[in-house]
């Protein structure tokens, strides 16, 4: 299942816990939607919407950097503002995800041309820039940008955690599809976001 119930949800021990050079990567959230099958992972985005801004502002508070990564929308001159602001038009249909993520002043944020937050972009400079030696996965969707994203990451040898509710396809075969390919193949560590303890981390990175 994409998502749980709060009541299992706080049932369950952490799996995983915040550490020194650790950085959360949010993937295509700041997305209209537009496209085939969009209007099918709509209800999903919704939901890690809801879960994801949550756990946002605790990773903020506890020192953890925020990176947004995002097609560009075949966009080539636009800037991440822009690109929110197609996003959140009142004819998008991923308005109000895009709305709920709006990064704060504090995000870091990259576009990137493909599927994969890798494949011609900054993030790799950025990452060593920032000392960070493991990646935190979030976004849309789980069965492509996330995918792809992490088997990336897995070649640059960062080790994974993947909030399973903090991402969304168009359907569960897909989503836990994906998430069985990234914990086999990527060795990620799959996790609700409740599941991931962010207890502030010994040193606040800048």
């Amino acid at each position: 299942m994409q998502h749980e119930t709060k009541q299992a949800a706080r049932g369950k021990k952490h799996k995983a816990a915040a550490r020194a050079g650790d950085a959360l990567l949010i993937i295509d959230t700041i997305n209209d939607l537009e496209f085939p099958g969009g209007e099918n992972v709509l209800p999903w985005a919704m939901k890690l919407a809801d879960h994801l801004s949550r756990f946002a502002s605790r990773a903020r508070r506890s020192g953890i950097p925020i990176i947004y990564v995002n097609d560009n929308f075949g966009h080539w001159r636009s800037s991440f503002e822009e690109v929110y602001a197609h996003c959140s038009r009142p004819s998008a249909r991923g308005k109000e995800v895009a709305k709920k993520l709006k990064p704060v002043k504090s995000d870091y944020f990259i576009l990137k041309p493909r599927h994969s937050a890798f494949f011609a972009t900054s993030l790799v400079p950025l990452l060593e820039d920032l000392k960070i030696k493991r990646l935190i996965l979030a976004g849309i969707a789980t069965i492509l940008c996330v995918l792809f994203t992490a088997h990336d990451a897995h070649m640059h040898q960062y080790p994974l955690i993947v909030l399973s509710d903090c991402c969304a396809a168009e359907s569960d075969f897909d989503h836990n599809i994906a998430l069985g390919q990234l914990k086999r193949f990527c060795g990620a560590t799959i996790c609700l976001n409740t599941e991931f303890d962010l207890a502030k981390v010994s040193k606040r990175q800048k």
